[in-house]
C-alpha cells in the first residue's frame, strides 16, 4: 500500500475538517468555545459523543484484547464486563448528575464543588481533571500517531515528534475559534466516518472468509475467542469487579469529566440532554460489541493468511504466548493496523486511515478545547472577570489553548519513551489513580451535608489518596493472600478521599439547601 497515497487521504480528511471549522465557527464568542453558546442539537451531540468515548484506543485496541492471552486462555470478549458496567454508569450520569449540573447552570461542572465547599475543593478539582484528562489525551493521542508513523510518514523519513506536532497542529488549527460550537459538527462528521470503517472492515472480513455473522461467532466460541465472564474473584479480571469497576470509570472519566460534560451541558435543556446520554448509552454498548467482534475475526483472518501462535521467551525469562507473522508480533494493538494496512486490499487500506483517524481526532480535540475551558474558568476565572473585555478573554484563552498543545506534545513523547503500545489497560488503570480524588469530593457533595473547612488539607489527602492506592495496587497479592487489585482501584481511591474528607469535615452550622 503506497505511503504517499495514505498521506495525499489524510490531508484530504483534514482540509475537510478545516472546512467544517469554517462554517461552523464564524461569528462565534466565547460562550461559542466553552458551551457552544449552550444551543446544540442533542442527537448530534449523542451520535458525536459515540467517538469521543471510544477513541483511537478502542479502535485499535479492544479488537486486539480478542485473541490475547489471560493465563493459558484467550481474554475474548473479557471487556464487555467492563462495557456493562458502563451502561450502568451512565444511567447515574442522565439522572444524577446532569439535573444537578443544569439546576445550578454550571459552566465548568467544578463550579459545583465551589458551591458546596468554597475555592480550595473547587481548585482542587479542577486540577485533577486537568491531570487526568492531560493524561488520558495523550496517552489516546501516542497509540494513534504511533500508527500513523510506522505505517506511513515513517516511509518519508518522518521523524515520530514531527509527525506528533503535525498531528496536534491540524487539532490545533480546526479548533481555535470554534471550541464546542465547532466540535460537536465535527465529531459528528468523524464518528460517522469512524463507524463506517468498522462496519466496512467486519463485511469484508465475513466475506473474505466466507461466514455469515453467525457461522462467525460459532467459529469464534469453539476457539475461546467469545469468553465474556470471568468467575475467578482473586482475578483482576473478575466479572463482578469488572462491572461495578465500569460503572464507577463511567461516572468519574464521564460524568465528573469536563470535557464529556461541556458537550451534555451545551444541549438547550435537561430533558434534551438526559435523551442524548440515554441514546449515546444504547449505541455506546452495540458499538463496543462490534469492536470486539470485529477482533475476533481480525484474528481469524490473521490465521487465515499464515499468522500462527507460539510460545516465546521474554526478558524476564518467562515464556509467553504471541501471534507471528512474518516473525512478528502482531498480537495486541499492532493486529489491526498490520492487517488492514499490509494484508487487505488497498481500498480497505484507506478506509482503516480515514476511520483511525476519524478515530482519534474526537477524542484529542475535545479534551484540548475541555483543558482550556478548565483552566480558563476555573484557574483564571476568566468568567468572573468583569476587568476583561471579550477580546481581552479571547487572548488569553487562546493563549491556554496553545499551551495546552504544547504540553500535550510533551506528554506524547513521554510515551514514545515509554514504549509501551498496549494502550487500553493502561488507560484504565490511570484513571483510577487520577479520577479517584475526583469521585470522592463529588460523592462527599452529593451523599454528606457536612461541610469542609477552607484549608490546604483537602488538596493533600486527594493527593496521599492515590499514593496509597499504588501501594495497595503493588502488594495486594502479597498482602491479600492473592488478591489482585484490578479495575476497582478508582473505587477504593474515592473511597480514601471520602474518608479522608470525613474526618476534616464539620457538621453544617445551619440547614443548607442540598447541592
Amino acid at each position: 500500500m503506497s505511503a504517499s497515497l495514505l498521506f495525499s487521504f489524510v490531508i484530504g480528511y483534514f482540509v475537510l475538517l478545516l472546512v467544517v471549522a469554517w462554517v461552523t465557527s464564524r461569528n462565534s464568542n466565547n460562550d461559542s468555545f466553552f458551551i457552544g453558546n449552550r444551543n446544540s442539537n442533542w442527537m448530534l451531540v449523542a451520535f458525536g459523543m459515540v467517538g469521543t468515548s471510544l477513541s483511537g484506543v478502542t479502535f485499535v485496541s479492544v479488537p486486539g484484547t480478542v485473541g490475547d492471552f489471560a493465563g493459558s486462555v484467550h481474554k475474548g470478549f473479557a471487556y464487555f464486563q467492563v462495557v456493562i458496567g458502563y451502561f450502568f454508569g451512565y444511567l447515574v450520569v442522565a439522572f444524577v448528575l446532569l439535573p444537578l449540573y443544569y439546576r445550578l447552570n454550571l459552566t465548568s461542572i467544578y463550579n459545583y464543588l465551589q458551591k458546596r465547599f468554597g475555592t480550595i475543593a473547587y481548585k482542587t478539582g479542577a486540577l485533577f481533571f486537568i491531570i487526568s484528562r492531560t493524561v488520558g489525551a495523550t496517552a489516546r493521542l501516542y497509540l494513534v500517531i504511533f500508527v500513523l508513523q510506522e505505517f506511513i510518514l515513517k516511509n518519508f523519513g518522518v521523524p515520530f515528534i514531527v509527525t506528533a506536532l503535525i498531528i496536534l497542529l491540524m487539532i490545533l488549527l480546526y479548533t481555535f475559534e470554534g471550541g464546542v460550537k465547532t466540535i460537536v459538527y465535527t465529531d459528528t462528521l468523524q464518528t460517522t466516518l469512524m463507524l463506517a470503517g468498522l462496519v466496512v472492515a467486519i463485511v469484508y472480513i465475513l466475506g473474505s472468509l466466507n461466514l455469515s455473522v453467525g457461522e462467525a461467532m460459532t467459529t469464534l466460541t469453539s476457539k475461546g475467542y467469545t469468553n465474556i465472564f470471568n468467575t475467578d474473584p482473586y482475578s483482576s479480571g473478575f466479572f463482578l469487579k469488572q462491572i461495578i469497576g465500569g460503572a464507577f470509570i463511567t461516572i468519574s472519566m464521564f460524568g465528573l469529566d469536563q470535557e464529556m460534560m461541556q458537550k451534555n451541558i451545551s444541549v438547550k435543556t435537561l430533558k434534551d440532554s438526559q435523551k442524548n446520554m440515554i441514546t449515546f448509552n444504547l449505541v455506546s454498548a452495540g458499538v463496543n460489541f462490534l469492536f470486539l467482534l470485529l477482533g475476533g475475526l481480525l484474528y481469524l483472518y490473521a490465521l487465515n493468511h499464515g499468522a500462527e501462535y507460539a510460545q516465546v521467551t521474554n526478558a524476564n525469562g518467562g515464556t509467553q504466548w504471541q501471534l507471528l507473522a512474518d516473525n512478528k508480533n502482531i498480537m495486541g494493538d499492532a493486529l489491526f493496523p498490520t492487517m488492514a494496512l499490509q494484508l487487505m486490499p488497498q481500498a480497505i487500506s484507506i478506509i482503516f486511515i480515514i476511520a483511525l483517524i476519524s478515530a482519534l481526532f474526537p477524542s484529542a480535540d475535545g479534551a484540548l478545547t475541555a483543558l482550556t475551558s478548565s483552566f480558563c474558568i476555573d484557574m483564571l476565572g476568566l468568567k468572573r472577570r468583569a476587568d476583561l473585555t471579550e477580546k481581552q478573554q479571547k487572548k488569553i484563552r487562546l493563549t491556554v489553548h496553545l499551551s495546552f498543545t504544547v504540553i500535550f506534545l510533551i506528554c506524547i513523547m513521554i510515551f514514545y519513551g515509554i514504549g509501551d503500545r498496549s494502550i487500553i489497560d493502561k488507560i484504565l488503570t490511570l484513571a483510577g489513580y487520577t479520577y479517584g480524588p475526583l469521585l470522592g469530593l463529588f460523592a462527599f457533595g452529593i451523599l454528606s451535608k457536612r461541610t469542609l473547612p477552607q484549608t490546604s488539607l483537602i488538596t493533600i489527602i486527594c493527593l496521599v489518596a492515590p499514593v496509597i492506592c499504588y501501594f495497595l495496587s503493588q502488594n495486594s497479592a502479597k498482602w491479600f493472600n492473592g488478591y489482585q487489585i484490578g479495575i476497582e482501584l478508582l473505587i477504593i481511591n474515592g473511597l480514601l478521599t471520602y474518608l479522608g474528607l470525613l474526618g476534616i469535615s464539620k457538621k453544617p452550622a445551619v440547614a443548607q439547601e442540598s447541592l
